[in-house]
């Protein structure tokens, strides 16, 4: 069976780039009749935080990313302790004592003298008496003893990868103060939970390398890795929060729909145009990991509010009956209003400003050179109640009175009446102002 997971550190909250990751994962798993794992790496006690980690499966719903189930990290240190023991027993992990400043020195070194930056595997050279003595000042840290040949494998995305594990340094697994960082453990999860596919950004992909060998030297089966292309801002720079909050909290706060998000992140990188989906069943049927490429992709937050508006142009009144009824529109007339404001609103939160518009009046907006057209227009206004056939009855009684027409002749009413310069067809919004001030 196909098995998926999104591992987020619970360090933060859920941001666009990890957000594309968690979706490729979600969707090859229902695509296959699989199972999608949420794993959170909170291995570091630290930085971990429950509120990060409720807020990630807040957002995760809010979106419709539903996991079969949760696994947490923290409570599998005794099974990553055991796979250390294993891998140790083997001669495939050895302790360093080097401090991060020795170690800095040395990759200066070889630098200088022209070489990669590479682990010299120094400490494998150090008798038992050596490290007794060492022991006694300085904690050691556990790396893991790489096969030094090619390691090879058909990338989801990237297509054939070959990465000499000769050029990287050999991983370390396990810090000084003990705790099992992210590879041992992931390996470790990835091996015990039947991993079949891996779905992760290109930065990952030297660590895939070396942790092909150590899903290897546990006897686990590689999974299918795929690495997409890195997330940049809109012209091409970094992606920092100098465009804007990158946070899926802030943006559904701004009013971002779930579906235009899930859009978005399903089509940016691939060779698909950016059309909005309707449903998570349209993104599953749609999905394929080969449309991507490896190409840096734009991100532009500006996409996100032109889908939002378009998935709101397109929903039933039920919907957003809740919100409706939350800003006091009355249901009797909820379907009337609602055909009227759907596709005159960039987010939800727009609804309130027409209710008040509809409900209170807005005050005139009549420019100098139209003031006596509009005091003429004024005294031809149709008695109300209005119906849709107002609007067409009154600029045809103010056309023959005035002589103007086209633009010069509805601009200035729609103005005196709504406050406004543009907005939804007169002829149906006219029946449901309820509070006139022209």
């Amino acid at each position: 069976m196909t098995v998926t997971r999104f591992a987020p550190s619970p360090t933060g909250f859920l941001h666009v780039g990890n957000l594309r990751t968690a979706l490729f994962n979600y969707l090859i798993a229902q695509k296959m009749g699989g199972s999608f794992i949420l794993r959170l790496d909170d291995t570091d006690p630290e930085r971990s935080k429950e509120e990060y980690a409720n807020g990630i499966k807040e957002d995760l719903t809010w979106l419709g990313l539903n996991w079969d189930r949760t696994e947490k990290q923290s409570a599998r240190l005794a099974r990553y302790e055991e796979a250390a023991d294993e891998l140790r027993a083997s001669g495939r992990l050895y302790e360093c004592f080097e401090t991060p400043v020795e170690l800095d020195l040395k990759r200066k070194k070889q630098l200088n003298m022209g070489k990669p930056p590479v682990y010299d595997r120094s400490a494998l050279k150090l008798s038992d008496a050596e490290k007794d003595e060492l022991r006694k000042t300085r904690q050691g840290h556990w790396r893991f003893k790489l096969d030094q040949e090619r390691i090879n494998w058909k990338d989801g995305i990237l297509g054939d990868l070959s990465i000499d594990a000769a050029s990287v340094s050999d991983p370390v697994l396990i810090r000084g103060d003990g705790q099992f960082l992210y590879t041992l453990a992931s390996v470790c999860d990835d091996v015990d939970y039947g991993i079949t596919h891996v779905v992760r950004g290109s930065d990952h992909v030297t660590n895939t390398a070396t942790q092909i060998q150590i899903i290897q030297a546990l006897g686990g089966t590689v999974p299918t890795f795929a690495h997409h292309s890195l997330l940049t801002g809109p012209g091409g720079e970094a992606l920092s929060k100098r465009i804007g909050s990158l946070a899926i909290r802030d943006m559904r706060a701004q009013g971002i729909e779930p579906m235009a998000f899930l859009t978005h992140m399903a089509h940016l990188g691939s060779s698909k145009p950016l059309e909005l989906a309707t449903s998570m069943d349209q993104l599953i049927e749609g999905f394929d990991l080969s449309n991507f490429g490896s190409a840096p992709t734009k991100y532009d937050i500006e996409d996100l509010k032109t889908l939002t508006q378009k998935v709101l142009a397109v929903q039933p009144l039920s919907a957003v009956a809740d919100d409706l009824t939350n800003i006091g529109v009355p249901s009797d007339i909820q379907a009337q209003f609602w055909e009227v404001a759907r596709e005159n609103i960039a987010t939800r939160a727009d609804l309130a400003g027409w209710w008040d518009l509809i409900s209170k009046g807005a005050a005139p907006l009549i420019d100098d050179a139209d003031a006596d057209f509009v005091a003429q227009a004024k005294a031809l206004l149709p008695a109300t109640p209005w119906d849709e056939t107002s609007w067409k009855t009154w600029t045809a009684a103010v056309k023959d009175a005035t002589g103007r027409k086209g633009r010069d002749l509805f601009m200035p009413l729609r103005k005196a009446l709504t406050g406004q310069a543009h907005g939804p067809d007169m002829s149906k919004l006219m029946p449901l102002l309820q509070n006139v001030k022209l």
